[in-house]
């Protein structure tokens, strides 16, 4: 198993936590972790439609890499332009709830300076036009 697999992945439709570094966002964190916590995108349209406008958004952004395209889960590697710092950024459909949680997390370092959060609030901005 290499660090990517060790990092990322859905057990029992949970993502694996955040590490303790603030480098790293989460809907499924705890709500009381204000560090790592982020709220999950809700959708009222199809799941695969869902799916199919991440998908758009993802394409549109500098720097993606789609690693992995199922029906519920996606993982994506966003490389940062200037230094290549490599973030993996995962995306799990509840279709039950009618939510998309998603995790952003920085392979290396320790501090991201808020770059994990913004880009998903970017990515939840551009999801609700």
């Amino acid at each position: 198993m290499n660090s990517e697999e060790k990092r990322t992945g859905i057990i029992n439709n949970k993502f694996k936590p955040c590490p303790k570094t603030p480098n790293c966002v989460s809907t499924m964190a705890s709500k009381e972790d204000k560090k790592h916590f982020i709220t999950p995108i809700p959708y009222t349209s199809s799941q695969e439609e869902a799916v199919e406008k991440i998908i758009q958004i993802i394409n549109s952004l500098k720097g993606t890499t789609i690693i992995v395209k199922d029906i519920n889960y996606i993982h994506v590697i966003f490389s940062t332009k200037l230094l290549k710092f490599k973030d993996d950024v995962e995306f799990y459909f509840d279709d039950s709830s009618k939510l998309i949680h998603f995790k952003s997390a920085s392979r290396i370092g320790s501090s991201d300076l808020g770059t994990n959060r913004k880009r998903m609030e970017k990515i939840r901005n551009l999801y609700s036009r």
